[in-house]
C-alpha cells in the first residue's frame, strides 16, 4: 500500500512548484546582466543622437 497523502498539501506542494518554474523562466528570459544593459542603453543614445542630428528644424517665415 501507499502512504496516505493529504491533497491540500499536495496541491500547496504542486502550486509553489509551478511557480517556482515559471519563476525560473521568466529569470532566463528576463533578466539580463549589467553589461548587457549598458550596451543596450549605450545603442539606444547612440541611435537617438543619429536621429536627433537628422532632425530638421522648422524654417523662419520671411513674409
Amino acid at each position: 500500500m501507499t502512504d496516505v497523502v493529504n491533497l491540500n498539501q499536495f496541491r500547496k506542494n504542486q502550486r509553489r512548484a509551478e511557480k517556482q518554474r515559471a519563476a525560473e523562466a521568466n529569470c532566463a528570459r528576463f533578466s539580463r546582466t549589467k553589461a548587457e544593459r549598458g550596451a543596450t542603453d549605450a545603442l539606444r543614445a547612440a541611435r537617438k543622437k543619429l536621429l536627433d542630428g537628422k532632425k530638421i528644424s522648422p524654417a523662419a517665415d520671411n513674409s
